[in-house]
């Protein structure tokens, strides 16, 4: 279910699902449209840039890089709730600036998160602001196998971010680990195929069993 985008764009995050469950939706070349329909109506659902394609009805999305929003123009499609890092992107109304605070860790304040260089990491960050006890990763494969096929839908057009780091990238989302426990959240990696190893592989129908 879709829910009203706020009208502030700066602020504390909104609690969606508080002591709930988030799925976070990554990019990567192994989220398929079955998973993503699978949680439909189960959870609160985060997409983490183009991943909104597969979920145009979920909840949230969140893209940490001005470039992104202002290649797809503030993404008018996408109607939930919208979140960016950089005020340059104020230029779209409904889209909500977050402070970025450092790459490591979480940040418990509800107007920041800290990026762990890569959305997909903003998103879990995002999630806990949510509310969220639960969060289940989908699409974090966090490798390139093919760099033509590094996204579920290819590659990034020509300007967009490309040969990511993913070596940092998993590095950093291994510094949100500890402090994740000690707020009592789980972070549960659903991903079909994944190079992330610091949460616990689970099957997502035994998520949601």
């Amino acid at each position: 279910m879709v829910t009203k985008p706020t009208t502030n764009t700066s602020g504390p995050v909104p609690v969606l699902c508080p002591g709930g469950t988030v799925v976070c939706l990554a990019s990567g070349p192994s989220l398929t449209s079955t998973d993503v329909d699978f949680v439909r109506g189960k959870a609160t659902v985060l997409a983490v840039n183009d991943a909104w394609r597969l979920a145009p009805w979920a909840d949230a999305l969140i893209g940490s890089d001005a470039g992104w929003w202002k290649h797809y123009n503030g993404v008018p499609e996408f109607k939930g709730r919208k979140f960016c890092l950089e005020p340059s992107v104020r230029m779209f109304p409904d889209v909500f600036i977050l402070k970025h605070t450092g790459d490591r860790g979480i940040d418990t304040d509800p107007t920041s998160v800290r990026t762990g260089r890569n959305s997909g990491a903003a998103a879990i960050n995002l999630a806990v602001h949510f509310g969220a006890k639960r969060i289940v990763l989908l699409g974090y494969d966090m490798e390139a196998r093919c760099e033509a096929r590094s996204h579920f839908f290819g590659s990034h057009p020509q300007g967009l971010r490309g040969n990511s780091p993913y070596p940092i990238f998993r590095q950093m989302i291994g510094t949100m680990v500890e402090p994740l426990q000690t707020l009592g959240v789980e972070v549960l990696n659903c991903s079909r195929h994944t190079a992330l190893s610091c949460f616990p592989r689970v099957r997502l129908e035994d998520v949601f069993a």
